[in-house]
């Protein structure tokens, strides 16, 4: 078992906190925030349920935490594949469905919950959505309403196709991607028409030229 006795120094303790995270990662990727106890939580990290309280006041805050780092793993997944190529827009989709892939239950969690209405977790996931908005006009100066607009509502088809293919995956992995990239450029697209001034931003953003 590990020592019941807390590490001194910023640098420990926020490394036993991120221990603890990985594990309640695994446990709420299974199982609903209901089922799990904080004595479950406490064997599986193989410390005293005291000890789990000095690191996390409540079982609601070391949810409302795993649930941030889940959405923090997935912006920094996509980060660094858009970084890293020359396709930007099909690089992020590409590192959006690994992790899907890799972290099924993970995502679910972060993008529909695991405690009803609780408003922090809710505001977790809005914040996980503007900044991939923000990722996606970044390389507008200063984005219209009319681009946000369209950029947003993909975002949230997005999760919505994700979520439906985690439960159903007749449609193959190369033919989501198709549809999630040929979506994004037919948003903007549309998004142009409606507004024609629209057409100097999209000109700046390497998604309106992805091809599916």
């Amino acid at each position: 078992m590990a020592s019941e006795t807390p590490r001194s120094g910023r640098l420990d303790v926020d490394e036993r906190r991120r221990q603890l995270i990985k594990v309640g990662g695994r446990l709420f990727s299974d199982r609903s925030f209901d089922d799990i106890s904080i004595g479950e939580i406490a064997e599986a990290a193989g410390i005293s349920k005291g000890l789990l309280y000095h690191y996390f006041p409540s079982k609601r805050d070391f949810y409302v935490a795993t649930v941030r780092t889940a959405a923090e793993q997935l912006i920094a997944s996509v980060a660094k594949a858009e970084t890293a190529s020359e396709d930007p827009a099909r690089a992020g989709i590409d590192a959006w469905l690994d992790y899907v892939s890799q972290h099924e239950r993970g995502y679910i969690m972060l993008m529909q919950g695991g405690i009803g209405s609780d408003a922090e977790v809710r505001q977790i996931a809005e914040q996980t959505r503007e900044r991939f908005v923000e990722r996606i006009v970044g390389a507008v100066e200063s984005p219209s309403p009319a681009l946000r607009l369209a950029v947003r509502g993909w975002i949230g088809f997005v999760e919505g196709a994700t979520l439906d293919w985690l439960r159903d995956r007749s449609v193959g992995r190369e033919r989501l991607r198709r549809l999630l990239l040929g979506s994004l450029r037919a948003a903007l697209q549309q998004a142009a028409e409606l507004d024609p001034e629209l057409a100097a931003e999209l000109a700046q953003l390497p998604a309106a030229r992805a091809d599916s």
